[in-house]
């Protein structure tokens, strides 16, 4: 099964390059070059195989979120020369990463039922179950690891060890909560809840930006709206549509991403249904038919098609 797992370009006024859990970051002085690859990340983990299409299922997703929110906070998107490639702005990130919960599920609900009710220094109430909605959406970043493990911080710590300004960190939390706000709209008029999601965001001289993906299967998750309320009542899985499905895959074979664990074997038909998973969410989120990439010289056609945007 044919897929992108990483690219070796060497670009003019290339400066640094950095490969990513999933994506290929290229940079130049101002630029970076983007690439989403294939690869698959859980846990904090690159999985073995890559999956087909996954790349292409975020890059362009990120794409039309990125279009649908300029108007509320400035990003760092200028072109897409290809349907893996972002060519875009460089900034310098923030060391968090804003994540903003509008229901009580995935590692907030884990944390939960270990009896924890406070959540990065937010309080929890008693009584909730798994996937319940959240009195309020409610903002619970992390740090930003380069390698292993993101990490729950809270706004206090954020603040006091001076990882961001209380200026700048306002002004986070304000994009957050709107950014959440109409990506909720843009997901009800889908027949999607969003769940929760993650941004984050970077800044030129006094400017900031929102940077990397948004609303993405890797950075959010989604539920049907038309069964959730059933499901919930009844006490039933949710049906969602994120890559929530392959990490409870990976629990239910004793993988968490923790040392001395072995990750369970990918076989072609797991690969295939995780492309398939993907794409259906392109297809839903977006409401448009999705067309698959052609994958021979996938790695010369993508360089090809870089080269001619940056000269």
């Amino acid at each position: 099964m044919q897929a992108l797992k990483e690219t070796h370009f060497t670009l003019p006024k290339q400066e640094s390059f950095y490969r990513g859990k999933v994506r290929d970051v290229y940079a130049t002085a101002d630029q970076l070059i983007m690439v989403a690859s294939d690869r698959l990340s859980a846990f904090d983990v690159v999985l073995p195989r890559a999956i087909p299409f996954k790349g292409q299922v975020l890059n362009q997703i990120a794409l039309r979120n990125l279009e649908a929110t300029k108007n509320i906070v400035p990003n760092w998107l200028r072109s897409s020369p290809d349907p893996n490639v972002s060519i875009g702005l460089k900034c310098e990130p923030f060391p968090v990463e804003m994540v903003i919960r509008g229901y009580l599920a995935g590692h907030a609900w884990r944390e939960y039922k270990e009896g924890k009710r406070t959540i990065c220094g937010v309080p929890l109430p008693e009584g909730l179950k798994e996937n319940d909605k959240l009195p309020r959406p409610i903002i619970t970043p992390t740090t930003k690891a380069h390698e292993g493990h993101d990490e729950d911080i809270s706004r206090e710590e954020i603040l006091t060890q001076g990882l961001v300004s209380k200026h700048d960190y306002v002004k986070l939390e304000n994009y957050t909560f709107e950014l959440f706000n109409k990506g909720s709209e843009m997901a009800e008029e889908r027949g999607l809840i969003l769940v929760d999601t993650k941004y984050e965001f970077g800044k030129v001289e006094d400017t900031i930006y929102l940077i990397d993906e948004i609303h993405t299967p890797d950075s959010s998750r989604f539920f049907y709206a038309d069964t959730y309320s059933y499901n919930q009542l009844r006490g039933e899985k949710q049906k969602q549509l994120s890559k929530e499905f392959v990490r409870e895959w990976l629990i239910a074979n004793n993988f968490q991403g923790k040392e001395g664990q072995q990750i369970p074997e990918m076989t072609d038909e797991k690969v295939k249904e995780i492309s398939e998973r993907y794409i259906e969410l392109f297809e839903k989120v977006t409401g448009e038919k999705f067309e698959p990439r052609a994958y021979e010289d996938v790695e010369k056609t993508i360089e090809t098609n870089i080269l001619k945007n940056l000269s």
